[in-house]
C-alpha cells in the first residue's frame, strides 16, 4: 500500500515579512490607481461643468467664400447663442486642408479648438502619404451638419449628352480629353476612381484648386470636371458646362433632370459631399456631448436650414446617426479609392 506523506514548510519570517509589505504595496498601489482615476475624472467633470470657459475657434481649412466656409460663418453665431461663448471662424487653407486639420490635431482637446470640414476631409487623409496626423486616432467627429453631392460635367463640344455617351466617346479617343482638378481633392480622386473604373484613357491634368480647372474648361483646354452643384450651376444655366451625372443615391434638387451614377449604371461611384464638426480626440465626452447639442439645436433654425441650402448643403434631419462608424465608412471608401486610381501626395 502506497501512503502519501504531506509535507508543509513554514515559510521563513524574513519571506514571511517580504510577502506582507508586497501585499501591502499593491493594496497602495491599487488605492492610488483608483484615487487618481477619481482625480482625472473629477478634473474632466469640473473642465465640462466650466465649459466653455473662453472663446471657441472653428479651423476651417478651405479659403473663405467657398460653400464649406459659408456654413460655418452661418453656425458660428448659433453656437455662440447656443454655447453662452464667443465663436470665431479661422481659415487655414493649403495643402489640401491638412495644415488647418494638422493644427486642430495637435491643440488642446478642451472643447475650444474645433474643425469644420468637409468630405474632402477623408479624402486628404487618403491621399497624402504623410498629412501630419492620423484621421482615425486624432479626432472625434461630432455632428454632420449637411450634404450635398458632386456632378460631372464636361465641355460642350464633346458630343455627349449622357454618361454612357460621354464613356463611348472618350474610348474612341483615348488620350484625346483632359480631365482637370484640384490635386488631392474630392474630385481628384472621384476623377481617377471614375476613369479606373470606366477603362477609359482621359488625360489628368492637375491645378492648386478647382477653380483655374473651371477656368481652363471654358477655355475649351478641360474637358471633364467633378464639381459641387453649388460651385458650377452658374454656368451650367448659361449652357457653358454639360451636366451628364450627379454622384448622390438621390437626385440632386438643383439638377432634378440630371440621372445619378446608380441610373447610370456606375453605383460603385456613389458619394456624398458632407460637411460636419470635429474635436481632437481625447476630448471630454461631456463637452462633445455639449457641442453635439449645440449643433443639433442650431440645425433646427428655418433661417439657417434655408440659408445653408442656398449655397448647396442640404441640412441633417437624422442626428442619430453614429458619427465614429460613419467617419471610419467615409475614411475606408475613400482610401479604397485613392488605391484603386493611385492618387498619392507626397
Amino acid at each position: 500500500m502506497r501512503v502519501k506523506i504531506l509535507v508543509f514548510i513554514r515559510p521563513s519570517r524574513k519571506l514571511w515579512e517580504r510577502r506582507m509589505k508586497w501585499g501591502q504595496m499593491t493594496r497602495i498601489r491599487t488605492i492610488l490607481l483608483a484615487l487618481a482615476g477619481l482625480w482625472v475624472l473629477a478634473c474632466g467633470v469640473a473642465s465640462a461643468q466650466t465649459y466653455p470657459s473662453k472663446v471657441i475657434r472653428v479651423i476651417v481649412p478651405v479659403t473663405p467664400g467657398s460653400p464649406v466656409d459659408v456654413v460655418a460663418r452661418l453656425l458660428a453665431p448659433e453656437l455662440s447663442r447656443n454655447l453662452g461663448q464667443t465663436v470665431v471662424v479661422e481659415n487655414r487653407p493649403g495643402a489640401g486642408g491638412t495644415i488647418g486639420m494638422k493644427s486642430v490635431a495637435q491643440s488642446e482637446g478642451d472643447g475650444h479648438t474645433l474643425l469644420l470640414h468637409s468630405a474632402s476631409f477623408a479624402t486628404a487623409a487618403a491621399a497624402y502619404s504623410n498629412p501630419g496626423f492620423d484621421a482615425r486616432k486624432d479626432f472625434q467627429p461630432i455632428a454632420r451638419l449637411g450634404s450635398s453631392c458632386w456632378v460631372l460635367v464636361i465641355e460642350p463640344s464633346v458630343p455627349a449628352a449622357t454618361l454612357s455617351e460621354f464613356i463611348e466617346y472618350a474610348k474612341a479617343h483615348p488620350g484625346q480629353l483632359n480631365f482637370g482638378f484640384g490635386l488631392a481633392s474630392g474630385p481628384h480622386v472621384l476623377g481617377e476612381a471614375f476613369k479606373a473604373a470606366t477603362d477609359i484613357q482621359v488625360n489628368s491634368i492637375p491645378y492648386k484648386g478647382g477653380a483655374p480647372a473651371v477656368t481652363d474648361m471654358l477655355g475649351g483646354r478641360i474637358h471633364m470636371n467633378f464639381g459641387t452643384p453649388a460651385t458650377l450651376m452658374p454656368l451650367i444655366r448659361d449652357g457653358k458646362i454639360r451636366p451628364i451625372a450627379v454622384t448622390s443615391p438621390e437626385r440632386s434638387p438643383e439638377l432634378p433632370d440630371i440621372p445619378t451614377m446608380v441610373e447610370s449604371g456606375l453605383p460603385e461611384m456613389t458619394a456624398t459631399f458632407w460637411t460636419a464638426i470635429f474635436a481632437p480626440r481625447g476630448t471630454n465626452t461631456i463637452i462633445v456631448r455639449q457641442i453635439e447639442a449645440a449643433v443639433q439645436d442650431a440645425l433646427k433654425n428655418e433661417e439657417l436650414r434655408a440659408a445653408m441650402r442656398r449655397v448647396g448643403f442640404e441640412p441633417t434631419r437624422d442626428h442619430r446617426v453614429n458619427m465614429d462608424e460613419f467617419f471610419a465608412l467615409e475614411l475606408e471608401k475613400w482610401g479604397r479609392w485613392s488605391k484603386i486610381a493611385g492618387v498619392e501626395v507626397n
